[in-house]
């Protein structure tokens, strides 16, 4: 896989005159190259962070991003033609890159999928735990959402080189990330920025979508964000939650189930007793674990992940 992905990656970087991030950021492993997804100085509405980009060892993460990247992890074994795009999570502040982003890439090339990870833009706005501050008081227009914009348009762009249908084009997202899913979802008509190349042109809407402990979702009366424009064209939406999850309650995701069945939208939720918030694919004992099995089981039955794969 590693070899295959570094000609996919490395091919696409000097197809377009990029070249890879710069060293001292956060670095995909050995046999990976991560590219901006943004041409040099073009970069819409940038933020001024902090400071430079900053990898965490103390619990892994990353943060102050203002170079947004994808990088691409070419499928194991056959090559289902379907791809993911992952969000990983952090609050709009820092991006859990290895818990929510290369494990679960690890987990999706298993089976064929191509994967694509975002390191999406960070901080995205002013944020504090304990205020009621969230996204839903704010603005949309944030940076990580024209970032999950321009990654779903290079991916269609680059469709047929990189093996994958462009009908079969997936999200997952957790957490903040699973925020960022939803906004994808229902966010598609226009780009939340001036088109500059052809990627631009193609669709940004997601084909199916997974949130994984989604936050921000609900307002304080547990209604859904009216910033999430639920039709029925939005996609087909798999919704995982614990029932004690504390960062972000059962509401954000019931909130967003409701609306999606009131609109008609193919929808699953599962919800467990058990698991709190930021497991990812980690096993914690609980039957919670088994959620990457649910997952690949509704794949499945979208079509876009064979049978013989799921296992």
């Amino acid at each position: 896989m590693r070899g295959a992905t570094t000609l996919l990656s490395a091919a696409f970087a000097i197809a377009i005159g990029w070249t890879p991030a710069h060293a001292g950021v956060w670095q995909p492993s050995a046999g990976h190259v991560q590219v901006p997804i943004w041409p040099e100085g073009k970069v819409p509405d940038p933020q001024p962070v902090p400071g430079p980009e900053t990898v965490r060892a103390d619990w892994p993460r990353i943060e102050n991003v203002s170079v947004p990247t994808m990088t691409v992890y070419a499928p194991e074994g056959t090559n289902t033609g379907t791809a993911v795009v992952v969000f990983p999570g952090g609050g709009f502040q820092m991006l859990a890159m290895d818990l929510e982003g290369t494990e679960v890439c690890d987990w999706l090339v298993s089976k064929g999928i191509t994967c694509v990870l975002l390191k999406y833009r960070v901080p995205g706005a002013p944020y504090d735990w304990h205020c009621d501050c969230r996204p839903h008081n704010r603005d949309l227009s944030m940076p990580s959402l024209q970032d999950a914009q321009r990654t779903l348009g290079l991916v269609r762009l680059h469709a047929k080189e990189w093996g994958i249908d462009p009908h079969r084009i997936g999200v997952i997202g957790f957490s903040a990330g699973g925020f960022l899913v939803a906004e994808t979802s229902t966010l598609y008509r226009k780009r939340l920025y001036p088109p500059l190349d052809a990627a631009d042109a193609e669709s940004s809407r997601p084909d199916f979508a997974m949130a994984i402990y989604p936050g921000h979702l609900a307002m304080n009366n547990g209604t859904l964000n009216p910033k999430i424009p639920v039709t029925k064209d939005t996609p087909p939406t798999f919704l995982l939650m614990a029932g004690d999850d504390h960062v972000d309650g059962i509401e954000q995701a019931l909130a967003y189930y409701t609306a999606l069945q009131a609109a008609g939208v193919p929808t699953e939720m599962h919800l467990y007793a058990q698991g709190g918030h930021a497991f990812g694919l980690r096993p914690k004992k609980l039957a919670i674990d088994h959620w990457p099995q649910l997952a690949e089981q509704w794949m499945q039955g979208l079509g876009v992940l064979p049978a013989a794969n799921g296992g």
